[in-house]
């Protein structure tokens, strides 16, 4: 299904909120003061991102593998990925977020071996080649985290591993995003094998592009 990546806010005074420009702080703050409401707001959205992005890494690593394989989930907010991927089997799942807020409704639903705050706008402080999958759901969009972390992220997942990310439509080009992932296919450090515009908020008519790269 191919959406117009447009900005189209809905009905959500949040999301408006968040497509604005903003210091760090500010984002961190809005995420603290969303955190109870997000997962009903979001909903109410239709946002496929989470659900299309786990479905996805399941195809590409296999059922057999979700139990065995280690997962970062960037950006990890309330945790919506994390529960998509523990019915799949997925039990080693560490997440990252700028919000304690958000961190804190993340902790309780027990879904992640580990969870701390993080600026993704800045190096990340994992290892080298620590996790098989790097999935970053919902991060990628207007006024939040540049196209600089894919290669971060390429960093830190393992040799044929994957990064799945979801990157709002209308940024792609404009944000820097497709040069980013141009670098890192041009260097052989990784290559795209999936790259597609897919649902995001579809209640809003919102698309945003699904990216799958493995990492050579």
């Amino acid at each position: 299904m191919s959406l117009p990546g447009d900005t189209s806010t809905g009905g959500s005074a949040n999301i408006k909120r968040a497509y604005e420009p903003k210091t760090v702080d500010n984002t961190r703050t809005l995420y603290d003061e969303w955190a109870d409401q997000y997962d009903k707001e979001v909903a109410e959205e239709g946002y496929q991102a989470p659900a299309l992005a786990v479905e996805a890494i399941q195809s590409f690593i296999g059922p057999s593998n979700m139990p065995k394989a280690t997962f970062l989930d960037a950006g990890c907010g309330t945790g919506l990925v994390a529960k998509l991927l523990k019915g799949y089997g997925a039990s080693e799942i560490d997440g990252v977020d700028l919000s304690p807020g958000m961190l804190d409704i993340a902790r309780k639903t027990g879904n992640y071996r580990s969870l701390e705050e993080a600026d993704l706008s800045q190096p990340m402080k994992q290892r080298d080649e620590s996790y098989d999958v790097v999935a970053c759901v919902g991060t990628l969009t207007r006024a939040h985290v540049g196209p600089r972390v894919l290669s971060e992220f390429a960093r830190i997942v393992k040799k044929d591993g994957l990064i799945v990310a979801t990157i709002l439509d209308d940024i792609w080009e404009t944000g820097g995003y497709k040069s980013e992932v141009d670098q890192l296919v041009g260097s052989g450090k990784a290559e795209v094998v999936r790259l597609d515009t897919t649902g995001y908020r579809v209640n809003s008519d919102v698309g945003a592009k699904m990216l799958v790269m493995k990492r050579l």
